[in-house]
Protein backbone atom coordinates (compact mmCIF):
# COMPACT_ATOMS: atom_id res chain seq x y z
CA UNK A 1 0.00 0.00 0.00
CA UNK A 2 1.10 3.23 -0.83
CA UNK A 3 1.88 5.94 2.00
CA UNK A 4 -0.58 8.74 0.08
CA UNK A 5 -3.09 6.49 0.65
CA UNK A 6 -2.63 6.70 4.23
CA UNK A 7 -2.04 10.24 4.39
CA UNK A 8 -5.52 11.53 2.53
CA UNK A 9 -7.45 8.90 4.51
CA UNK A 10 -9.05 12.36 6.18
CA UNK A 11 -8.89 14.12 2.91
CA UNK A 12 -11.30 11.33 1.37
CA UNK A 13 -13.24 11.22 4.65
CA UNK A 14 -13.60 15.02 3.82
CA UNK A 15 -14.87 14.16 0.20
CA UNK A 16 -17.26 11.87 1.16
CA UNK A 17 -19.34 14.85 3.12
CA UNK A 18 -19.11 16.21 -0.37
CA UNK A 19 -19.92 13.29 -2.72
CA UNK A 20 -20.78 10.08 -0.14
CA UNK A 21 -20.75 7.85 -2.97
CA UNK A 22 -18.01 8.04 -5.57
CA UNK A 23 -18.65 8.97 -9.34
CA UNK A 24 -17.90 8.18 -12.80
CA UNK A 25 -18.49 12.14 -13.29
CA UNK A 26 -19.14 15.10 -11.03
CA UNK A 27 -20.57 18.64 -12.22
CA UNK A 28 -18.06 21.64 -11.95
CA UNK A 29 -20.09 22.75 -8.60
CA UNK A 30 -19.24 19.52 -7.67
CA UNK A 31 -15.80 19.92 -7.89
CA UNK A 32 -15.53 23.37 -6.69
CA UNK A 33 -17.03 21.73 -3.07
CA UNK A 34 -14.91 18.56 -3.28
CA UNK A 35 -11.70 21.72 -3.98
CA UNK A 36 -12.74 23.77 -1.46
CA UNK A 37 -13.38 20.92 1.91
CA UNK A 38 -9.94 19.16 0.89
CA UNK A 39 -8.53 22.97 0.90
CA UNK A 40 -7.37 23.37 -2.35
CA UNK A 41 -6.63 27.37 -3.02
CA UNK A 42 -9.31 29.15 -4.32
CA UNK A 43 -7.44 30.86 -7.10
CA UNK A 44 -5.82 27.67 -8.07
CA UNK A 45 -9.70 26.14 -8.42
CA UNK A 46 -10.75 29.22 -10.40
CA UNK A 47 -8.17 28.17 -12.82
CA UNK A 48 -8.83 24.37 -13.33
CA UNK A 49 -12.52 25.15 -13.62
CA UNK A 50 -11.85 27.63 -16.50
CA UNK A 51 -9.81 25.17 -18.43
CA UNK A 52 -11.89 22.53 -18.34
CA UNK A 53 -14.29 22.64 -21.04
CA UNK A 54 -17.17 20.48 -20.00
CA UNK A 55 -20.10 20.26 -17.89
CA UNK A 56 -19.38 17.05 -16.52
CA UNK A 57 -16.17 16.07 -15.30
CA UNK A 58 -14.67 13.00 -15.61
CA UNK A 59 -11.47 11.97 -13.83
CA UNK A 60 -9.78 11.98 -16.70
CA UNK A 61 -10.23 15.84 -17.73
CA UNK A 62 -9.40 16.29 -13.71
CA UNK A 63 -5.47 14.08 -13.90
CA UNK A 64 -3.64 16.56 -16.29
CA UNK A 65 -4.85 19.45 -14.34
CA UNK A 66 -3.79 18.01 -11.06
CA UNK A 67 -0.87 16.96 -12.57
CA UNK A 68 0.29 20.31 -14.12
CA UNK A 69 0.66 21.84 -10.52
CA UNK A 70 3.48 20.17 -10.10
CA UNK A 71 5.29 21.23 -13.51
CA UNK A 72 7.95 23.80 -11.83
CA UNK A 73 9.22 21.05 -9.24
CA UNK A 74 11.47 18.82 -10.47
CA UNK A 75 14.05 18.52 -7.91
CA UNK A 76 17.68 18.52 -9.15
CA UNK A 77 20.55 16.84 -7.17
CA UNK A 78 23.20 18.88 -6.61
CA UNK A 79 26.61 17.34 -7.04
CA UNK A 80 28.63 17.06 -3.95
CA UNK A 81 31.42 15.27 -2.59
CA UNK A 82 30.49 13.52 0.77
CA UNK A 83 29.25 14.41 3.20
CA UNK A 84 26.13 15.67 1.82
CA UNK A 85 24.38 18.19 4.37
CA UNK A 86 21.20 19.17 4.79
CA UNK A 87 20.19 22.19 6.03
CA UNK A 88 16.32 21.71 7.73
CA UNK A 89 14.35 24.73 7.92
CA UNK A 90 10.96 25.83 9.42
CA UNK A 91 8.42 27.15 12.48
CA UNK A 92 8.54 25.69 15.34
CA UNK A 93 6.18 22.71 15.69
CA UNK A 94 6.07 21.66 11.89
CA UNK A 95 7.84 18.55 12.94
CA UNK A 96 11.28 19.25 12.03
CA UNK A 97 12.75 17.25 14.38
CA UNK A 98 10.86 14.12 14.05
CA UNK A 99 11.32 14.81 10.00
CA UNK A 100 15.46 14.92 10.87
CA UNK A 101 15.19 11.77 12.41
CA UNK A 102 13.22 9.85 9.62
CA UNK A 103 15.97 11.17 7.12
CA UNK A 104 18.37 9.56 9.24
CA UNK A 105 15.90 6.20 9.46
CA UNK A 106 16.16 6.15 5.57
CA UNK A 107 20.27 6.83 5.36
CA UNK A 108 20.48 3.84 7.97
CA UNK A 109 18.28 1.96 5.67
CA UNK A 110 20.48 2.83 2.91
CA UNK A 111 23.33 1.42 4.73
CA UNK A 112 24.82 4.84 4.53
CA UNK A 113 26.50 6.68 7.96
CA UNK A 114 24.15 9.85 9.39
CA UNK A 115 25.39 12.85 11.49
CA UNK A 116 22.81 14.99 13.35
CA UNK A 117 23.69 18.86 13.86
CA UNK A 118 21.89 20.63 16.58
CA UNK A 119 21.80 24.01 15.33
CA UNK A 120 18.52 25.41 16.67
CA UNK A 121 20.20 26.34 20.26
CA UNK A 122 17.79 28.81 20.63
CA UNK A 123 15.11 26.38 22.24
CA UNK A 124 16.85 23.79 24.88
CA UNK A 125 14.25 21.74 24.21
CA UNK A 126 14.65 21.36 20.60
CA UNK A 127 18.44 20.04 21.58
CA UNK A 128 17.05 17.81 23.90
CA UNK A 129 14.52 16.51 21.28
CA UNK A 130 16.98 15.59 18.61
CA UNK A 131 19.58 14.47 21.26
CA UNK A 132 17.21 12.09 22.25
CA UNK A 133 15.96 10.81 18.34
CA UNK A 134 20.26 10.63 17.97
CA UNK A 135 20.06 8.07 21.06
CA UNK A 136 16.50 6.26 19.52
CA UNK A 137 17.88 5.58 16.02
CA UNK A 138 21.82 5.17 17.08
CA UNK A 139 23.36 7.95 14.99
CA UNK A 140 25.77 10.30 16.47
CA UNK A 141 25.10 14.06 17.16
CA UNK A 142 26.99 17.22 17.75
CA UNK A 143 25.26 19.28 19.80
CA UNK A 144 25.87 21.84 22.54
CA UNK A 145 23.85 23.92 25.14
CA UNK A 146 21.09 26.88 24.81
CA UNK A 147 21.99 30.20 23.44
CA UNK A 148 25.50 28.71 21.64
CA UNK A 149 26.07 30.03 18.46
CA UNK A 150 24.16 27.58 16.13
CA UNK A 151 26.71 28.49 13.21
CA UNK A 152 29.75 26.78 15.09
CA UNK A 153 27.35 23.75 16.15
CA UNK A 154 26.99 23.64 12.40
CA UNK A 155 30.51 23.84 11.85
CA UNK A 156 31.89 21.54 13.81
CA UNK A 157 28.93 18.80 12.76
CA UNK A 158 30.46 18.86 9.28
CA UNK A 159 33.91 18.92 10.27
CA UNK A 160 33.40 16.02 12.69
CA UNK A 161 31.08 14.16 9.90
CA UNK A 162 34.14 14.87 7.20
CA UNK A 163 36.56 13.20 9.94
CA UNK A 164 34.50 10.26 10.45
CA UNK A 165 33.73 9.64 7.13
CA UNK A 166 30.07 10.11 7.35
CA UNK A 167 28.09 10.03 4.04
CA UNK A 168 25.18 12.77 5.31
CA UNK A 169 24.63 15.24 7.85
CA UNK A 170 21.44 16.87 9.05
CA UNK A 171 21.59 20.04 10.49
CA UNK A 172 18.69 21.38 12.65
CA UNK A 173 17.55 25.19 13.04
CA UNK A 174 15.79 27.43 14.69
CA UNK A 175 11.98 28.57 13.68
CA UNK A 176 11.92 31.15 14.79
CA UNK A 177 13.73 34.30 17.36
CA UNK A 178 12.88 37.69 18.48
CA UNK A 179 12.37 39.00 14.63
CA UNK A 180 11.97 38.05 11.05
CA UNK A 181 14.86 40.07 10.79
CA UNK A 182 17.04 38.08 13.07
CA UNK A 183 15.69 34.76 11.94
CA UNK A 184 16.79 35.87 8.54
CA UNK A 185 20.37 37.05 9.76
CA UNK A 186 20.86 33.66 11.45
CA UNK A 187 19.99 31.56 9.11
CA UNK A 188 22.13 33.52 6.55
CA UNK A 189 25.09 33.23 8.52
CA UNK A 190 24.73 29.23 9.02
CA UNK A 191 24.52 28.88 5.13
CA UNK A 192 27.75 31.03 4.73
CA UNK A 193 29.49 28.86 7.73
CA UNK A 194 28.86 25.57 6.17
CA UNK A 195 30.09 26.47 2.89
CA UNK A 196 33.22 27.36 5.16
CA UNK A 197 32.65 24.14 6.83
CA UNK A 198 32.60 22.01 3.14
CA UNK A 199 32.98 23.77 0.09
CA UNK A 200 29.36 23.49 -1.90
CA UNK A 201 27.00 23.14 1.54
CA UNK A 202 24.57 22.87 2.60
CA UNK A 203 23.79 21.15 -0.46
CA UNK A 204 20.12 20.94 0.32
CA UNK A 205 18.28 23.35 2.24
CA UNK A 206 15.01 21.64 3.16
CA UNK A 207 11.58 23.75 4.45
CA UNK A 208 9.31 21.70 6.74
CA UNK A 209 6.09 22.54 5.95
CA UNK A 210 3.06 21.36 8.45
CA UNK A 211 0.12 19.74 6.56
CA UNK A 212 -2.10 20.27 8.99
CA UNK A 213 -1.87 24.39 8.15
CA UNK A 214 -3.17 23.71 4.92
CA UNK A 215 -2.68 27.10 2.11
CA UNK A 216 -1.88 28.97 5.17
CA UNK A 217 2.08 27.64 4.98
CA UNK A 218 2.43 29.07 1.69
CA UNK A 219 2.89 32.43 2.67
CA UNK A 220 5.37 30.76 5.86
CA UNK A 221 7.45 29.47 2.98
CA UNK A 222 7.66 32.19 0.71
CA UNK A 223 9.46 34.15 3.67
CA UNK A 224 11.86 31.37 4.08
CA UNK A 225 12.52 31.26 0.49
CA UNK A 226 12.97 34.81 0.09
CA UNK A 227 15.73 34.37 3.55
CA UNK A 228 18.01 32.09 1.97
CA UNK A 229 16.25 29.92 -1.16
CA UNK A 230 14.90 26.52 -0.16
CA UNK A 231 15.80 23.86 -2.62
CA UNK A 232 12.83 21.56 -1.76
CA UNK A 233 9.82 21.27 0.75
CA UNK A 234 8.70 18.05 2.87
CA UNK A 235 5.01 18.29 3.89
CA UNK A 236 4.58 16.64 7.38
CA UNK A 237 1.74 15.25 9.48
CA UNK A 238 -0.57 14.76 6.09
CA UNK A 239 -2.25 11.66 7.62
CA UNK A 240 -4.00 14.28 10.32
CA UNK A 241 -5.71 16.00 8.20
CA UNK A 242 -8.92 16.69 5.90
CA UNK A 243 -6.49 19.28 3.52
CA UNK A 244 -4.42 16.68 1.35
CA UNK A 245 -5.32 19.48 -1.42
CA UNK A 246 -3.32 21.93 -0.16
CA UNK A 247 -0.41 20.05 -1.53
CA UNK A 248 -1.94 21.27 -5.27
CA UNK A 249 -1.37 24.67 -4.37
CA UNK A 250 1.46 24.31 -2.73
CA UNK A 251 3.31 22.94 -5.72
CA UNK A 252 1.47 25.33 -8.27
CA UNK A 253 2.08 28.37 -5.93
CA UNK A 254 5.97 27.76 -5.07
CA UNK A 255 7.31 26.48 -7.44
CA UNK A 256 9.13 24.33 -5.57
CA UNK A 257 9.51 20.30 -5.00
CA UNK A 258 7.88 18.06 -2.72
CA UNK A 259 10.25 15.41 -2.35
CA UNK A 260 8.93 13.58 0.90
CA UNK A 261 5.73 13.54 2.89
CA UNK A 262 4.86 12.61 5.98
CA UNK A 263 2.30 10.30 6.85
CA UNK A 264 2.99 9.24 10.54
CA UNK A 265 5.22 9.50 13.70
CA UNK A 266 7.53 6.65 13.46
CA UNK A 267 10.77 7.05 11.96
CA UNK A 268 10.15 4.56 9.03
CA UNK A 269 6.64 7.03 8.17
CA UNK A 270 8.50 9.50 5.85
CA UNK A 271 7.14 8.29 2.13
CA UNK A 272 8.97 9.52 -1.10
CA UNK A 273 6.59 11.71 -3.07
CA UNK A 274 5.55 10.84 -6.37
CA UNK A 275 3.06 13.38 -7.67
CA UNK A 276 1.55 10.66 -10.45
CA UNK A 277 0.96 8.21 -7.49
CA UNK A 278 -0.23 11.58 -5.35
CA UNK A 279 -2.81 12.07 -7.86
CA UNK A 280 -4.05 9.29 -8.52
CA UNK A 281 -5.04 8.97 -4.82
CA UNK A 282 -6.47 11.69 -4.59
CA UNK A 283 -8.98 11.50 -7.44
CA UNK A 284 -9.58 7.64 -6.31
CA UNK A 285 -11.58 9.26 -3.32
CA UNK A 286 -13.53 10.89 -6.15
CA UNK A 287 -14.06 8.85 -9.35
CA UNK A 288 -15.29 5.23 -9.80
CA UNK A 289 -13.40 3.33 -13.24
CA UNK A 290 -16.13 3.83 -15.99
CA UNK A 291 -17.28 0.46 -16.72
Amino acid sequence: MFGFLKGLGRTAEAIKTVIPKKKVKISKDELEDISLESDVHYDLIEKILSEIPYDDVKREHLESKLLACFNWTYFDEKEFVNPKVQLIIGVNGAGKTTTIAKLAQKYLNDNTKVMLGAADTFRAAAIEQLSRWADKIGVPIVATQQGHDPSAVAFDAIASAKAKDMDNVIIDTAGRLHTQTNLANELKKIVRICDKAHSGAPHEKILILDGTQGNSAIDQARAFNEMIDIDAIIITKLDGTAKGGSVFSIAFALELPIIYIGVGETPDDLVAFDKHQFVSDFLDAIFIQES
